[in-house]
Parts: C-alpha cells; sequence; structure tokens
C-alpha cells in the first residue's frame, strides 16, 4: 500500500524537514526539479542518453546547503539537436521547481523557453533564487500580451504553474495557456505536470471552479511527477485522466509526525488493518486456510435470493463468497425459484425461505457468520421484511443493490443499520442513501480543498455507523471511526473490464464470504475490493462477471497462498 498525504500535510512536512535544519528550501526545490527530469527521461529514454556517468540525481548533487547551483548529472550535458522545451512557472514554490527543470534541461542542450506567470519580486525566497539562476542563463518571459500558440514546435511543455496549493480556480489567460498545452499534446508534443496538473484539485481530484469542457480537458498531462507521496486527487475524480502516468520521486522527506496519513490506496498490497505499517503484498492473516478443521470453521454465509427469474445476481455472490474460501455457502431463496437455482448451483446450498418468519429461524443457527442482501433481491413488502430481520439478527451482514434502495427510503431500515454492516453503493444508490453529501459533489468546486469522495465516504460511514464503500475506478472504503482506503482501478492498476453488469454482485459476495470468515467489516470490504480488480487485471478483455469468481484461486496461488 502507499501514503496519501493531502496537501495540507504535505506542507507541514516540508516546513518540519527545513525548520528542523535537516535540508534547506533550496535544496529540496533542486531534488525536485532534479527528480522531474529524471522522471521525464525515464518516460521517453529518446529524450536523452545516459552519459559515461550513468546517470542519476545523487543526494550530494542536489544543493543541500542551498548555495551554488549544483552542476547537472553527466546525462543531461547530452546535446539533444535541438529539442525545444517551454516551461510555464506559476508565482509559487511549484514555479521554482519550474525554473530548475528549465536550468538541468538547459545544461543538456535543450533550447528552453521559460514563461512567469506573476511578478519576479513576489516570488517566495527559494523559487526566486532559482528564478536567478535560471535568468543567468535565458530570459524568463511574460506571458501577457503573448498567444498559446507560441508553444508550438516544442517537443516538450512542463506545466509548472500551481501544482498541489492551488486553492481558487485558474485564470482565464493561464486556463488558456493550459488548453493550448493539451492542443499540443494531441499534436505529439508531451506534456508533463508538476506535483498536479494546474487547475485541480491535490485532495480531491476535482478541476475547480468552472467545468473544464471535454475539448480542453482531453489528454491532460501524459505524466504528472509528485513528490515523496501521492496526494489523493491523484487517484480521486478526474485526477487519473488528468495525471495521465504518475511518477512519484523521493526529494529526502522523512515520515509525517504521527503518521497522520488521509488514506491509503492499494496500489500493490492489500488493505490491513487501520495502523498496520504499508506495503507489502501479504494479505491480512486469515485469507490462507489452515490445513485442519471443518467447514464451518471457514464460515458459513447465506446470500438471501429474489423471486424466480431474477437470481442470476444472487447467484454470483454466492459464487464469489464460495470462491473467496468461505466454508459453505447458503443461497435462501423464495420457493418459486428453488428450482431454478439448484439447475445451476451445485456446492451452494440452497434453502427455502418465504418470508421474514423463515430467515428469522434460519437465523437461529449461531454458525450463520454473515449475510448478503441485495443482489436481484428487489424491492417489495417481503424485501423489507427480510432486510428489517437481517439487521436485527445483529449477524456481519453486506447490503448492496435492491438492499440499499431499501434502506434509502425507510428511516426504521437505515436506523437498524450497526457496525457490522457494510454498504456497497455506487454513486446512484449513494445520493438516494445520502443525497446532502451527494448534492455536495455534484457541485462545482469554487475553491480548494474541495469536497471529495473521500470526505463525503467517511461523512456517510459516520452518520450510517458502519462501513461504507463507495463504488467506482476510485473506490472509497470508509469506517465509521475515519479510517479509510482508496482502492483505485487507476494507472497500471486499470480495469476498466469491471464496468460490466454483475460485477458489483461478486464483490458482494467477496466481501460476504470474507465476513463469513472472521475478517472485519473494514478489512473484508477493502481486501474484497483489492482481489476484485486483481481478479479483473489477470483475466484482462473480455471478462464477464462470471469470470471473476473463476479467476480468484490464480490471484490468490499468485499471492502464495
Amino acid at each position: 500500500m502507499t501514503e496519501l498525504l493531502t496537501s495540507a500535510q504535505m506542507r507541514a512536512l516540508e516546513r518540519a524537514a527545513t525548520e528542523g535544519g535537516g535540508v534547506s528550501g533550496r535544496a529540496l526545490m533542486e531534488r525536485a526539479g532534479a527528480g522531474v527530469v529524471e522522471a521525464i527521461l525515464a518516460e521517453w529514454p529518446g529524450f536523452g542518453a545516459r552519459g559515461p556517468s550513468g546517470g542519476g540525481v545523487r543526494s550530494g548533487e542536489a544543493g543541500q546547503g542551498g548555495g551554488a547551483a549544483p552542476a547537472p548529472p553527466g546525462y543531461l550535458r547530452q546535446d539533444e539537436g535541438g529539442r525545444r522545451a517551454v516551461v510555464l512557472c506559476g508565482p509559487g514554490n511549484n514555479g521554482g521547481d519550474g525554473f530548475v527543470v528549465a536550468r538541468l534541461l538547459h545544461g543538456s542542450g535543450w533550447a528552453v523557453e521559460v514563461f512567469l506567470f506573476g511578478e519576479a519580486g513576489r516570488l517566495p525566497p527559494d523559487a526566486r533564487a532559482m528564478h536567478d539562476l535560471w535568468r543567468a542563463l535565458g530570459p524568463v518571459r511574460d506571458p501577457r500580451g503573448r498567444r498559446p500558440e507560441e508553444m508550438s514546435g516544442a517537443a516538450l511543455v512542463v506545466d509548472a504553474l500551481f501544482g498541489t496549493g492551488l486553492a481558487r480556480p485558474v485564470s482565464g489567460e493561464i486556463r488558456a495557456w493550459l488548453a493550448g498545452a493539451r492542443a499540443l499534446d494531441r499534436a505529439g508534443t508531451r506534456v508533463v505536470a508538476v506535483d498536479m496538473p494546474s487547475g485541480l484539485c491535490a485532495d480531491s481530484g476535482r478541476v475547480l471552479g468552472e467545468p473544464v469542457p471535454a475539448e480542453e480537458e482531453e489528454g491532460g498531462a501524459d505524466l504528472t511527477v509528485s513528490f515523496h507521496r501521492p496526494r489523493p486527487g491523484h487517484f480521486l475524480g478526474r485526477g487519473p485522466l488528468l495525471c495521465g502516468r504518475l511518477r512519484v520521486v523521493e526529494i529526502g522527506l522523512g515520515p509525517l509526525p504521527g503518521g497522520d496519513y488521509a488514506a491509503l490506496v492499494s496500489a500493490g498490497g492489500l488493505g490491513l488493518a487501520p495502523g498496520a505499517a504499508a506495503g507489502g503484498s501479504r494479505p491480512p492473516g486469515g485469507l490462507a486456510k489452515s490445513g485442519r478443521g471443518h467447514k464451518f470453521d471457514h464460515g458459513h454465509a447465506v446470500v438471501v435470493s429474489g423471486p424466480a427469474g431474477q437470481g442470476g445476481a444472487a447467484r454470483m455472490a454466492a459464487r464469489g463468497a464460495l470462491r473467496i474460501g468461505a466454508g459453505l455457502v447458503t443461497l435462501a431463496s423464495g420457493p418459486g425459484a428453488l428450482a431454478e437455482h439448484a439447475a445451476r448451483l451445485d456446492a451452494v446450498m440452497l434453502r427455502p425461505v418465504a418470508g421474514a418468519p423463515a430467515l428469522a429461524r434460519m437465523l437461529e443457527d449461531r454458525r450463520i457468520g454473515a449475510l448478503c442482501l441485495g443482489p436481484g433481491l428487489g424491492t417489495g413488502a417481503r424485501e423489507a421484511g427480510l432486510a428489517g430481520v437481517a439487521l436485527a439478527s445483529g449477524r456481519r451482514l453486506v447490503l448492496d443493490a435492491d438492499a440499499l434502495t431499501l434502506i434509502g427510503r425507510d428511516a426504521a431500515l437505515f436506523g437498524a443499520l450497526h457496525g457490522g454492516c457494510v454498504l456497497t453503493p455506487h454513486g446512484g444508490e449513494f445520493a438516494r442513501l445520502f443525497p446532502d453529501l451527494a448534492a455536495r459533489l455534484a457541485e462545482p468546486a469554487a475553491t480548494g480543498p474541495a469536497f471529495s469522495k473521500l470526505d463525503a465516504c467517511r461523512a456517510a460511514a459516520a452518520r450510517a455507523g458502519c462501513v461504507v464503500l463507495f463504488k467506482g475506478a476510485d473506490t472509497v472504503i470508509a469506517a465509521p471511526e475515519g479510517a479509510c482506503r482508496i482502492n483505485a482501478a487507476a494507472y497500471d492498476r486499470a480495469a476498466p473490464w469491471l464496468a460490466t453488469a454483475g460485477s458489483g454482485d461478486v464483490l458482494a459476495g467477496f466481501i460476504a464470504g470474507l465476513l463469513a470468515r472472521g475478517f472485519s467489516p473494514f478489512d473484508a470490504a477493502c481486501t474484497g475490493a483489492w482481489l476484485h480488480v486483481e481478479c479483473a487485471r489477470s483475466f484482462g478483455p473480455g471478462l464477464i462477471a462470471e469470470d471473476l469468481p473463476e479467476t480468484l484461486p490464480k490471484v490468490l496461488r499468485g499471492l502464495g497462498l
């Protein structure tokens, strides 16, 4: 897993590092600029061949004392054959990073043009120092009265305008230059954003101000280079679309004092319990089955089905629960649907449940550890009664699809939610359950930090008193006490094939199976969501929902289980 830092946390971390005397602000800026150039060359090796030195910026080359600029690394001194770069610098420290990038590219033989969107005399001290170092090598152009078309012909445009510190919409002039850069991107120019694409809120992944027209937004940056840790906005909302590829470079900062990170994104490991260390790809304890024991030792999950002709979703959920390792899975069905289920199921048990009283009798069996309600359930009086019994039982419970509709329209059912529940809404279901939070998300983001999907999910979990898994490519999972994870199917983890009917039903089954096995609701939701994406990535194009449970054994074997 990867720790995320909000923009405020990153500023606090930089301030703690510089005020503690371990590193100067100028040294951090030198390291950041060098890291951007290294990331550019790693992404597009044709932009620069490594020289005899072998390349790489060592920490000692990054201006530790904040004095004279260090000599560029050997590989940056190669002649690039007159390639042209345009660097757009903003009025803050992000602009200072841009001046470092410009200087290093110039030292490699590039023809570099620098535009400053602001007044040099008002730059922060460290950024002003980098401005002056660049000024000794080339001019700083004023974009006022000039046209974005002047960037035409550049092989590279670097957006070092605002980065993570942006708290207001970009001006019309800057927006025009950014749109011009994106137009060039479509024509073959490479666009690189320093920290964040300008205009994008680092904490929410939302574009500040009026919505950006599709023709301006298309493409965004080709590469975004951030520092130390990613920001939530790299993974939420429009972030993955506008960032292109994401690279995070280290600049020598330590951990955040107190370790109070905003969230964790599952980007190479499974969700861990709150407070667990990040990193690694081993699953939480309990995912592997022991070599001993009875099926009931590994949990009994019950999936409650709807009427005849609508049972496919429940069957997929049941298959997901079984494949993820529940020792026993029972599908509780109305009597009229039993024959349909029996024709399609073998390892999944069947139990006739005509209504709420029958379900209550079934739940007298204390070996039943978890239930799944919602996939193909229906929304009538019978189904509302089933939901009421399930909630009153105190069992761990996944509520999806139709069950969320029932809860959203019945205050008594909503009030019966408890800490053992996991709600799994998509956007429309979230709006029915939490209309005020959804309305805030739908409002234009006037200032930053903007209200985010992470904020909405945390507030929803606190209100409901249970875990909420807010689905999407930027799935957010929140616990009522505030623990939160982002399970982003983005960048190298993109899994567009999950946009297929029934995939959410399988996810509900995965979570129910993990609950039955004894996982906490939060861990079950995090782990189920991570495995869900990994199954889709493993299978690849052509995926349908039925493939997800059947791919799970391969994914689990890949984890060494």
